[in-house]
């Protein structure tokens, strides 16, 4: 499916760093989180059962509040909205900096990336896929990208399925302290072989 992709950064008015629009389905925005406005939203979503693999399940507001305060010390949080509508969150963040890079050889141009889609009101065919392609699109649009790495619950199948989908090549199982973990890469070709065969 064709999509068109702009890079809104020279327009003043607005906090937007992305913007997809996939015909049939929607527009797509990316934008940094607000962390007055969006926690109570995002401290709604990680206490559901779903987003049990975010390790939020039990906290506060206030607790979640305190976490996005440390966690944009090394990553950048954005909110993803579709049809003005808050529709996912999505952490980048340097595997150096990060408790996962003491386990593989990191390379320059890796971003590592965590992303949490809203649940649905209303299921849309194919719609965390269609999220997951604004990410990667959004990423892989910085040259200096090269490789994006994650590092899912091993658990969490639902991820690994989309992961491959979208390129992702596993390499071995990681025992890291908080949970068992899937790492794996994805690189800009194998990203863009990847759409050709969906």
């Amino acid at each position: 499916m064709n999509s068109i992709i702009t890079h809104p950064e020279n327009d003043i008015t607005t906090d937007v760093v992305f913007v997809k629009t996939i015909p049939g389905l929607g527009v797509f925005e990316l934008r940094p989180i607000d962390m007055e406005n969006d926690i109570p939203l995002i401290h709604n979503w990680v206490n559901r059962d779903y987003a049990v693999y975010w390790e939020m399940n039990g906290f506060s507001e206030d607790d979640v509040r305190d976490t996005y305060y440390k966690i944009q010390e090394k990553a950048e949080v954005y909110i993803g909205v579709f049809n003005e509508n808050v529709a996912f969150l999505l952490e980048c963040y340097d595997p150096k900096n990060d408790i996962v890079g003491d386990y593989y050889e990191t390379q320059k141009g890796d971003k590592g990336m965590h992303i949490l889609v809203a649940p649905s009101e209303k299921a849309i065919p194919n719609f965390t896929w269609s999220v997951f392609t604004v990410i990667l699109d959004f990423i892989f649009s910085d040259a200096r990208n090269k490789r994006i790495v994650v590092e899912p619950d091993a658990r969490n199948h639902k991820i690994h399925l989309l992961n491959k989908r979208a390129g992702f090549v596993f390499q071995r199982v990681l025992d890291l302290p908080h949970k068992k973990a899937h790492l794996e890469f994805c690189t800009r070709k194998d990203y863009y072989k990847a759409l050709q065969s969906v």
